[in-house]
Parts: C-alpha cells; sequence; structure tokens
C-alpha cells in the first residue's frame, strides 16, 4: 500500500513538475535621470547682436559648423543634449521672407518622422516674436525655432540630442529642457 501511495505521489509531482515554463518578458526600462534645478545666468557676449539667458547647467560653445561668428551652441553635457543657434542679419539679400520658408521648411523636415507639429508663437517683452516648432513623436529633434524683431534680426534654433531618436526614452529630457527654451526665449533680446 506505501509503494502504490508513493507511487502516485511520485506520478503526481513528475505530471505538474514538467509543465512548461510561461514566458512574461519583462517591461522595457529607461535609464533613470537626475535633473538639476533650473537657474540661468545671462549671456550677453561683447559684438554679439543678441542677449538672452540661458541655464546654468548649459555651455555656450561656438559653432564649429560655420564661419558666422554668431553661430553658437547650448551644450547641455550632464543631459547629452545641444541647442543649435544660427543668427543671420535681414537684408535685402536675405530677406525675412526667405529667412521665414527656410527655418518652415528645416522644421517640416522632420515632418517624415514625427507624429504631429505643433507651432505656437510667442512674443516676449523685448519686442521679439517667434514660433516654436514643437515636434512630436522619433523626429531628430523635438524643439525649433526661430525669432525675430522683424527689421534687422533673425535666430534660429533647434535641439538635438546625441543619440537615436526615442520619443519615449527622451521625453523626460524634451519636457525638462522645453522649460529652459521657453525662457531664453522669454529673456531673447536683440541689440
Amino acid at each position: 500500500m506505501s509503494r502504490i501511495l508513493a507511487a502516485v505521489i511520485i506520478s503526481v509531482l513528475f505530471f505538474t513538475a514538467c509543465r512548461p515554463d510561461t514566458y512574461i518578458p519583462k517591461p522595457r526600462g529607461y535609464y533613470r535621470v537626475d535633473f538639476p534645478e533650473h537657474a540661468y545666468k545671462n549671456f550677453d557676449s561683447a559684438g554679439f547682436p543678441y542677449s538672452f539667458e540661458y541655464p546654468v547647467y548649459g555651455k555656450i560653445t561656438q559653432d564649429s559648423a560655420d564661419k558666422n561668428p554668431f553661430w553658437i551652441n547650448v551644450d547641455f553635457p550632464t543631459l547629452g543634449g545641444r541647442i543649435y543657434l544660427s543668427y543671420k542679419q535681414i537684408t535685402p539679400a536675405t530677406p525675412l521672407s526667405k529667412l521665414l520658408e527656410d527655418s518652415y521648411e528645416l522644421s517640416y523636415y522632420h515632418d517624415k518622422k514625427a507624429d504631429y507639429i505643433n507651432t505656437p508663437a510667442f512674443h516676449n517683452k523685448n519686442n521679439v516674436s517667434g514660433v516654436l516648432y514643437d515636434v512630436g513623436g522619433n523626429a531628430a529633434s523635438a524643439y525649433q525655432f526661430f525669432a525675430t524683431d522683424s527689421s534687422k534680426n533673425f535666430l534660429r534654433g533647434a535641439l538635438y540630442f546625441n543619440v537615436t531618436p526615442n520619443a519615449d526614452s527622451l521625453r523626460p529630457i524634451n519636457e525638462f529642457l522645453r522649460k529652459d527654451i521657453d525662457h531664453m526665449l522669454q529673456t531673447l533680446k536683440f541689440k
């Protein structure tokens, strides 16, 4: 009797233990990013036709891609991002309409990968106005903008990261830097 009972117990254990494992995938995870406090300092370099406030955790560097001395970058080394700023003077050879068209084309080039592009306009107390292109989805640049005084000065900017675009993983950083871009645009002043 004890042999039969032992055989039944062993056979029950054998059949219940041989079930195939059910694969449960782990949820996708991203690196945690610790953000600094929003604080700003003034960029007002001698000879530059514009000034603005930028984040203290940003670093101003000269843009090496062009010989224009007023083209600079705001680098965010801890976040892996960079805002490219390109300045042009409005002249008869480069009228405002041409600069606006170029800015539109450069921003809507990302339409191929973008889920949407919102274009809220802004106007600051220094009589500077423009458009901030909010590009959604896996586009290479989440934010692009232009700012002008409509008579002499035109500044274009674009935020890029040194990684493959992934809207989900970059969303927290993009949202964090959006506040800084808004602050830069609200304090932008042409001389």
